[in-house]
């Protein structure tokens, strides 16, 4: 099974499982043990994990106000991605993979919104005297919707292997602090966060399919080579553009030539990248 495919079917699998969990929530021991008499699915487990933590409204406040760090990602994509389109007057030459997170989020959001008007279950305790919708964790289903996007982008645009490997630890340590801190701290139920890491990662998962394709749709060739006895015969030049309509012919978008620049330029033929660039 090629590694697209098992990248798509990880992501369904994942829907799957956060569509099967929400009905479960929804029918198995469904009792009223929340605020003001609720119901909460799963009552035997949530209410003796919620009793296992208590409630820590101090953890609450600090997660709540790191909540901001993913919405400054998200904000720092945004202002890239307006970059690009107004240094290149056109939507069709802002990377790609920066429009489909833009979609992402706006996926995220949705889903967010959805779960906002159409309550599963309410939080353990109330929050300044109201209840709040507690399900999927919407702190948790932020952060890791948005810190997998930062690691993953970090992957492709930085060519400092420290500078990847630092954005990857901060990543990995700030969504496992904030995880566990919306788990101990009490206000929301365990299921709520069970729920928002398989709802996100399915997200996510697809959004690197996504992008998979698109990188996809790109070809690589070269360097071109002649024996000197048939050199100026415009044979090298005959070999680029064949394999140019080649590529345009199986549906490759961008076709990469490795080689001296010079040796492109001088004959007319636009070349992508020299072969000292780097591909990811």
């Amino acid at each position: 099974m090629k590694r697209t495919e098992k990248t798509v079917l990880s992501g369904i699998g994942l829907q799957a499982a956060f569509g099967i969990w929400t009905v479960l929530i929804q029918r198995i021991d469904v009792q009223p043990i929340g605020p003001n008499g609720t119901n909460v699915g799963m009552a035997a487990f949530n209410g003796w994990f919620h009793r296992l933590t208590g409630v820590h409204m101090g953890l609450y406040t600090i997660t709540d106000w790191l909540g901001l760090v993913p919405i400054l990602i998200c904000v720092c994509f945004g202002v890239l991605g307006a970059v690009q389109l107004f240094g290149r007057r056109s939507l069709k030459k802002v990377d790609p993979d920066i429009i489909l997170l833009g979609l992402y989020y706006l996926l995220v959001i949705a889903a967010y919104l959805l779960f906002e008007m159409v309550p599963i279950n309410y939080r353990p305790i109330l929050i300044d005297g109201f209840l709040e919708a507690s399900y999927p964790s919407s702190t948790t289903l932020q952060v890791l919707s948005v810190m997998p996007t930062l690691t993953f982008q970090a992957r492709r645009r930085f060519e400092s292997a420290s500078a990847r490997k630092a954005t990857v630890g901060f990543a990995v340590l700030f969504s496992t602090f904030m995880v566990m801190g919306r788990l101990v701290a009490g206000v929301h139920w365990a299921t709520d966060i069970i729920g928002s890491i398989l709802l996100s990662f399915g997200l996510f998962t697809l959004y690197r399919f996504c992008v998979g394709e698109i990188d996809n749709k790109k070809v690589s060739f070269g360097p071109i080579c002649v024996d000197p006895r048939f050199q100026r015969q415009k044979l090298g030049k005959r070999l680029i553009e064949y394999s140019f309509d080649a590529a345009r012919r199986m549906g490759y978008d961008v076709n990469i030539n490795f080689g001296n620049p010079g040796n492109y330029v001088s004959r007319r033929i636009l070349y992508i990248c020299s072969h000292s660039s780097v591909v990811r």
